[in-house]
């Protein structure tokens, strides 16, 4: 998953050490707003959080999570596909992937971990 993290430290100067103040931290996506398809981080967002229940072994909060990404991703499909099909298709083969592990009678959960790991990656990889 390709991500940028920020760090942001300030720091007041006394005594014999410096004291931080405030710090804060923050994700985003590399390249998932340069899609040919356009934005798609609340697609990307719904993965994540997917990944997430995933990585904690919520399989079945995850099952559940993952059904926003296929309405959302159904709903917008005729205005994305037009933009680029073969990106369209790309993406949307992979999230069939995703979906059929979590789906799978029994989910195993490396498979899940696996399938969305791949899902991020292609989402942020824009076809060439």
């Amino acid at each position: 998953m390709r991500t940028a993290r920020y760090l942001v430290a300030l720091a007041l100067l006394g005594g014999a050490a410096a004291t931080p103040v405030l710090a804060v931290s923050w994700t985003r996506p590399a390249l998932a707003a340069q899609s040919q398809l356009g934005d798609l981080s609340a697609f990307r967002a719904v993965v994540v959080d997917t990944k997430a229940l995933v990585d904690k072994g919520d399989l079945v909060g995850a099952r559940t999570r993952i059904k926003d990404l296929e309405a959302s991703w159904d709903d917008a499909e005729a205005g994305l596909k037009p933009r680029a099909p073969s990106e369209w298709h790309r993406i949307d083969k992979a999230i069939d992937r995703a979906l059929a592990a979590l789906r799978a009678s029994t989910p195993d959960r490396a498979n899940c971990e696996r399938t969305l790991t791949e899902l991020l990656q292609i989402m942020d990889q824009p076809a060439a």
